[in-house]
């Protein structure tokens, strides 16, 4: 992943007009409350799927909403060094030095159905692997290219057997692509070296035109770092010193990277697989990365954050997982802003995933063995995130993840909703109190029977709560005394 962190904002937390003038989930124009990020490529290509029916984009996009939750797989050359997918840049290893670690991937021991005995364990429904990342190794046969795991010492197309091994456990298939190569001057000076450049987008069309065509049914390209303002890292050289370029100002120049053709391949090949907004071309959901960006509520285009469960991409040695609170705190709270969580993890030089975040993975798994319906088919709201917590829901139910209780014993008090409430029960069992009145929702949960990770409660309501308005929790609905 490239050390940029790319938010997209939606609607705030704080600050929402009352209900009485608020939109419902429903019925939200896609223009209400969101800011025109100054980002790079991904928010015009973003935008630029209006062309295309919103029937058409929702039905592809129906089960990754489903979903909910994915696993990224970092894997590559860079997991023999073990300093993280960016070491070759980072350390300036020469191009020659860098490519001899082919001759050490050997795979002996390489198992791509653990991969995906761990993502259905996890309880996660996708999976995306870096079938190439910006060293330019590729996982995957390509005739014009050596460097490749097919040519390196294991002679395997990881590719193949990661997508078999994944479509064998029933979950959905993803290949993240990076069309940038730090072996090619051009991506650093595309117009200076533009013979450079031109060879490596023609190799990206190519290896695009390689995986689209001869691995099945693919779920979800995942593009990185391909974007023309992202072009020598999103700056320009000014005589002998490189500027980083001003937000939101395009790059220019002669060179381009002629997404649209590839665009134009990947629907006649691949006419489902969903699209994220990473280079130039219109896209099914956009990328929020890293932890920090969590961002704020955003239900009217689709997105998802990616990040990582032990602080590296690619893989580095004794990295320790996040605790089981961190993630599953991290999984609701993207839930209930209505995104998806792809959590990464970076396998060891043998394409095993360490032993204690395997049993992180598991750990999540049997939490959302008991908790996934309030996970897996819901949307975000319609209570907005707050100190609280954050809520879902599905059909006529409601979902509260109590995250933060007031105090020992005290009511949670939430903005009532226009509705009626029929009953509120705790997910998982014990005792709940509430009441209803024409300004507050009160919740009472006694301190025994709250849950550290998440209590949550399932709101049953006389409606559908997709017609409801969204519910801002202002600071000041505190329990009195």
């Amino acid at each position: 992943m490239p050390p940029l962190e790319r938010n997209a904002r939606g609607l705030g937390e704080a600050g929402a007009p009352g209900p009485a003038s608020e939109p419902t989930l429903a019925s939200l124009p896609a223009d209400a409350g969101l800011p025109d990020p100054a980002t790079l490529g991904e928010n015009r290509a973003v935008r630029s799927t209006a062309a295309e029916s919103a029937e058409l984009r929702e039905a592809r996009i129906a089960w990754w909403r489903e979903a909910r939750f994915g696993l990224f797989i970092h894997f590559g050359l860079y997991a023999i060094p073990g300093r993280g997918e960016w070491v070759q840049w980072n350390e300036q290893i020469p191009v020659e030095d860098y490519a001899r670690l082919a001759d050490q991937f050997t795979l002996r021991d390489f198992d791509a159905g653990a991969w995906a005995d761990v993502a259905r364990a996890a309880g996660m429904r996708y999976t995306v692997l870096t079938a190439r990342h910006h060293d330019g190794f590729a996982l995957f046969a390509d005739e014009g290219n050596a460097f490749t795991s097919v040519a390196a010492a294991a002679r395997r197309d990881v590719v193949r057997d990661y997508v078999d091994a994944v479509r064998a456990a029933g979950l959905r298939v993803g290949l993240y692509y990076s069309p940038m190569d730090w072996r090619f001057p051009g991506y650093i000076l595309p117009d200076l070296q533009r013979a450079s450049a031109v060879a490596m987008r023609e190799q990206y069309h190519r290896q695009m035109d390689t995986l689209l065509a001869h691995y099945g049914k693919l779920d979800v390209v995942w593009f990185d770092g391909g974007e023309n303002d992202w072009l020598s890292f999103g700056g320009d050289w000014k005589g002998a010193k490189w500027e980083k370029r001003p937000a939101g100002q395009a790059r220019r120049g002669g060179f381009d990277w002629e997404h649209d053709a590839v665009y134009r391949r990947l629907r006649e090949l691949q006419p489902d697989a969903l699209i994220n907004g990473r280079a130039d071309m219109p896209a099914d959901f956009h990328s929020r990365e890293g932890d920090k960006a969590l961002g704020d509520f955003d239900n009217q285009r689709p997105w998802e954050l990616c990040t990582t469960l032990a602080g590296a991409w690619g893989y580095q040695p004794d990295k320790e997982p996040k605790s089981l609170e961190a993630c599953v705190r991290l999984l609701v709270k993207v839930a209930g802003r209505d995104g998806n969580l792809l959590l990464n993890v970076g396998p060891a030089p043998d394409g095993r995933i360490a032993p204690a975040q395997v049993a992180r993975l598991r750990e999540i798994g049997d939490w959302l063995g008991r908790h996934g319906e309030s996970i897996y088919g819901t949307r975000g709201g319609p209570f907005l995130p707050g100190d609280y917590g954050v809520s879902t829901h599905r059909d006529r139910t409601v979902y509260l993840h109590i995250l933060d209780w007031p105090g020992d014993g005290a009511a949670l008090r939430l903005p009532a909703p226009p509705c009626r409430i029929l009953r509120v029960t705790r997910l998982g069992g014990g005792a709940v109190e509430f009441r209803q009145g024409e300004d507050a929702l009160e919740l009472v949960v006694p301190t025994a029977d709250r849950d550290e990770l998440d209590t949550i409660l399932v709101l049953e309501l006389d409606r559908a709560a997709a017609e409801l308005p969204l519910l801002a929790v202002p600071v000041a609905l505190r329990p009195q005394g």
